[in-house]
Parts: structure tokens; C-alpha cells; sequence
């Protein structure tokens, strides 16, 4: 769940940005005791996302803005469905209206393309999770995006886990010159995880003691030998190459975890509107 002072921070910087100095249509039209109503609907199928943002963007405006929503994060909506009724202050409404929309249009979005990934997954134990391939200031809510779709996040930022990538094996010098570093120095409440392009590279990450090994553009016969290999002695993530065809298949590999950016990356908003 988003806290409450986060989404109002952001949306406070959002309607400054959107609105400026004034709304210069919507205050030379409407007057300060006008009112309206409107309902917010879909025009797509989908899984809704967003409801506490949406609703905090017309309370910073004006506290007068009522809004009954039918629908919770995580529902599916089908196309025609009235998601909510909005009522209230003329002025706040349609000042708000865009800015409302863009944070649910991208979070339902998001949320739905995830949920179908995690479906074409079927019955394995595999999850899909995002990646750090994200909006720049926004990730907070892409990522409560992807949970809602039922995907699983991976680190929020650096400062989450310790991911050892191919250039930082270049810096340190060996995979295990890099582990033995950084555990001299994070913290023991801080996993290790290591990119991987080959076996060999697998084993001197088990040998070591990684937490999390992430096979990366590996074949499907390389990614069930490197999971026999690891054979539940640390975490096994799938990464490279990841479409939502080729889930099942990696999947079947016996991987805990497939990250993809294009949960994220790729994912077209939901049409959403208020009417």
C-alpha cells in the first residue's frame, strides 16, 4: 500500500506542473459555488489501479470533491464499466481531471500487462518481477503497479541489495574478488545477488556464497543445468530475452524468479475517463 504523504507529495508537484500559475480556461469559466458531476469509466478491459492517487488529486484542490469509487486496486473492469462517481466543486474538477488520469491511466496499465504476465506463467512456482527500468521519479508507483497485477518487485533501488554486474566483475576482477569485498562491507540483513552469462560463472557464485544468482540470455538447456547446478542453494532468477511467450518455457526451467522490464517498460496505458 502507497502511504498517503508520498502519493500527496508527488500529486502537490504534478498539479504544479500541469496547472501553473492558473487554469485559465476552467477559472474563467466556472464560479466558485459551481458544481459537477461526472463519472469515471472505462473503455477498456483490464485490471484498475490507482484509486488513492486518483482521489488525492481532487481532494488537494479542494476537500469538497466526493468521489464513490465500485471498484478497489486489483479488480478487473471490463470495457463500460463505471469505475467511480465524482461530485463537487466545478473548479477542482476539471482542473484535476488530466493530472487524475495520467497516474491511473499508466498504474492500470501497468497493473494489467503484469497480470498477464504472471497468468502466462500457469502453474509453475516462477514469479515475474519488475525491473530498475523505470520512470524517473514515478517508480514508487509503477512498482505498486506491478503488485497489484500480481507481479512481485524487485530491489526499489541501489540501495536494496548488492547486484554484482558484468562490469562490476571487470572492476573487481573476478565474481569472487566482488562478493568477498562486499561482504566486508554491507550490512548482514543485505543479500548479494550476481549476474551470470555462463556456468562457470554459476559455480564460482555458489562457491562464494551469492545469494541470488540471475542466469542472464541463457538458453533454456543452460538455465535447467544451472539450476540443477544451484539445487536451491541460493535464489535462481531468469532474466534476457523475456517475452511473454517464452514465459512458460522459462519457467519450466525451475527459475524462482523471471524479471522483465516490459511489465513497465512496454506497457500501454488503460483507456480511462471522466464523463
Amino acid at each position: 500500500m502507497l502511504n498517503k504523504f508520498l502519493i500527496e507529495k508527488h500529486v502537490k508537484q504534478a498539479l504544479e506542473e500541469d496547472i501553473g500559475f492558473e487554469d485559465i480556461t476552467t477559472d474563467n469559466l466556472a464560479g466558485e459555488n459551481d458544481t459537477l458531476e461526472c463519472s469515471l469509466n472505462t473503455r477498456g478491459d483490464g485490471v484498475f489501479c490507482g484509486k488513492d492517487v486518483f482521489e488525492i488529486v481532487f481532494k488537494v484542490l479542494d476537500n469538497q470533491v466526493d468521489i464513490k469509487f465500485y471498484f478497489k486496486d486489483g479488480d478487473n473492469i471490463i470495457k463500460g464499466d463505471k469505475i467511480a462517481d465524482v461530485k463537487g466543486p466545478a473548479r477542482a474538477i476539471l482542473t484535476g481531471e488530466r493530472t487524475a488520469l495520467n497516474y491511473i491511466q499508466r498504474m492500470s496499465g501497468i497493473a494489467t500487462e503484469t497480470r498477464k504476465y504472471q497468468d502466462a506463467i500457469g502453474g509453475y512456482k516462477a514469479k515475474i518481477v519488475d525491473t530498475r527500468k523505470t520512470t524517473p521519479c514515478f517508480r514508487i508507483f509503477e512498482k505498486y503497479s506491478v503488485k497489484v497485477g500480481c507481479g512481485s518487485v524487485h530491489r526499489f533501488n541501489l540501495a536494496d541489495c548488492a547486484m554484482i554486474k558484468d562490469n562490476h566483475v571487470k572492476f573487481a576482477g573476478s565474481i569472487g574478488n566482488a562478493i568477498t569485498k562486499l561482504k566486508q562491507s554491507i550490512s548482514h540483513a543485505h543479500k548479494i545477488e550476481v549476474e551470470c552469462d555462463t556456468l562457470d560463472q554459476v559455480k564460482e557464485s555458489l562457491s562464494y556464497g551469492a545469494d541470488i544468482i540471475m542466469l542472464d540470455n541463457m538458453s533454456i538447456e543452460e538455465m535447467k543445468k544451472a539450476v540443477q547446478e544451484i539445487n536451491g542453494k541460493a535464489i535462481v532468477e531468469a532474466s534476457g530475452n523475456v517475452n511473454i511467450n517464452r514465459l512458460k518455457e522459462i519457467a519450466s526451467t525451475g527459475v524462482d524468479i523471471i524479471s522483465s522490464s516490459a511489465i513497465v517498460a512496454k506497457a500501454p496505458t488503460l483507456d480511462l475517463g471522466l464523463d
